[in-house]
């Protein structure tokens, strides 16, 4: 067989662990893993000193597109995620309009072609007018589900009521990603923050501990009275960690970089608004419950929840200023860095970033190195020492967080479906594609 890729001398991840291998790309997928040794290919690139990982898969995005690309687009937000070695992105339903209807959908999806440095699939958002039509919705070529707000959004996406979320729960079938802050305790503590002088330290005494625990003991409550699988986004809190070990059967579990390396005080010290996001970034007592929750299994997956917002907008005055940061392009350069820590283990980052989505969302030949799978892989040098500089990012908004941060371990090559998304540093043609799913699995062609 002549291959049209073949990646040789690398390290590879494979279900096996961590191996001496070469791969043999055709068509878009693995189809050899093994000694090729001078095997026909048109293509070839020589890992040798590298670590093959399978295409890390961002599980949660906003790339604000459509209405309002002045914070970003669909091609600046993948280029972002292939220049941090992500293969496929998850996008959420927030943007102008809502993406609620079928129409809104197949428009985001559209808008992905030959624009999209890597593949991508989008949440179609659950309101109280679109209920009856979920169950279609989230069927439909390139959605990977259902996403609710429970607190935390504006306009319909907001679902704030235990009658409509259980309404929301019976319409569909497949795993529902929700947003778990409750918007009622939320309300009553707003006044926390209209006081003279008000700083961004006030945002998790704001949006406190209590007011994430609430919603996700409300969802998961309603959720096993109903029967329907939920995945809790962006989980900052010990007690919710606590909470939801007791509930792997119905619930599964979403953290973010963000929340396992920042902390407050100190965060807002230095970042003040830049440092703001949804559900906040709360003391170190919570960080360090988060990271045990990565250790013991109770965290599934790992998102960045990429949420950008310009410096002109984020530089009012808090609570004037939006909340979200970027992070799509940092995700896997900061969590290799913790591995290098000795924070979890490198079979352990693998799970949170690809197999994990894998199973969790029922990923059609996604998520592991194994004959038969899209030959989407992320190649890293685990002991390369950067600078995170903002020269590098490519989101539109052009910050992060993490700027000046050293960090060891990043993304050498990001390769989907066998074509190169990035490459030492330089991106390719836009070659993004929508995900498949084989709960809605649909012919190619």
């Amino acid at each position: 067989m002549r291959y049209d890729l073949v990646i040789r001398n690398g390290m590879v991840a494979t279900p096996n662990g961590i191996e001496a291998l070469d791969i043999g790309v055709k068509d878009g997928r693995i189809v050899a893993l093994g000694s090729l040794g001078q095997a026909g290919t048109a293509a070839s690139f020589d890992a040798n000193g590298l670590t093959v990982l399978p295409g890390v898969i961002d599980t949660q995005v906003h790339f604000r597109e459509p209405g309002l690309e002045h914070k970003e687009d669909l091609a600046t937000g993948t280029a972002a995620a292939a220049m941090g070695g992500v293969t496929a992105v998850f996008e959420m339903p927030n943007t102008k309009p809502s993406t609620a209807t079928a129409a809104e959908l197949a428009d985001k999806v559209q808008r992905g072609m030959g624009r999209t440095h890597c593949d991508y699939a989008f949440y179609v958002g659950a309101t109280a007018e679109n209920v009856e039509t979920l169950p279609e919705l989230e069927k439909l070529p390139g959605c990977v589900g259902v996403k609710l707000f429970m607190g935390a959004s504006t306009g319909d996406l907001l679902v704030a009521d235990d009658a409509t979320l259980e309404r929301v729960l019976r319409h569909g079938k497949r795993r529902m990603a929700v947003h778990c802050e409750d918007e009622y305790r939320m309300r009553d503590r707003k006044h926390l923050t209209e006081v003279p002088g008000a700083t961004a330290h006030l945002h998790p005494e704001w949006r406190d501990a209590e007011s994430a625990l609430l919603a996700t003991q409300r969802l998961v409550r309603l959720a096993r009275k109903v029967g329907r699988r939920v995945h809790v986004l962006h989980v900052t809190t010990a007690q919710e960690m606590a909470w939801l070990a007791g509930h792997k059967d119905v619930a599964t579990v979403e953290t973010t970089p963000q929340h396992l390396t920042l902390a407050a005080p100190d965060c807002y010290d230095r970042l003040g608004t830049y440092a703001q996001m949804n559900p906040p970034i709360r003391s170190a007592e919570h960080r360090a419950a988060l990271w045990e929750a990565v250790r013991n299994g109770v965290v599934d997956v790992i998102g960045s929840d990429h949420a950008p917002h310009t410096k002109e907008e984020k530089a009012k005055p808090y609570p004037q200023s939006p909340s979200g940061m970027p992070g799509v392009q940092t995700l896997l350069p900061l969590l290799l860095d913790h591995m290098n820590q000795g924070k979890l283990t490198l079979q352990r980052l693998i799970d949170l970033t690809s197999a994990g989505a894998q199973r969790l969302f029922n990923l059609s030949g996604k998520g592991r190195i194994a004959l038969g799978y899209d030959a989407d892989f992320t190649v890293v040098d685990l002991k390369a020492k950067r600078t995170i500089e903002e020269s590098w990012l490519k989101s539109k908004c052009g910050w992060s967080p993490f700027t000046g941060m050293s960090v060891t371990g990043w993304p050498m090559a990001t390769i989907v479906r066998g074509q190169f998304a990035m490459r030492d540093g330089e991106l390719g043609q836009p070659i993004g594609r929508p995900v498949r799913f084989l709960d809605t699995l649909q012919p190619e062609g």
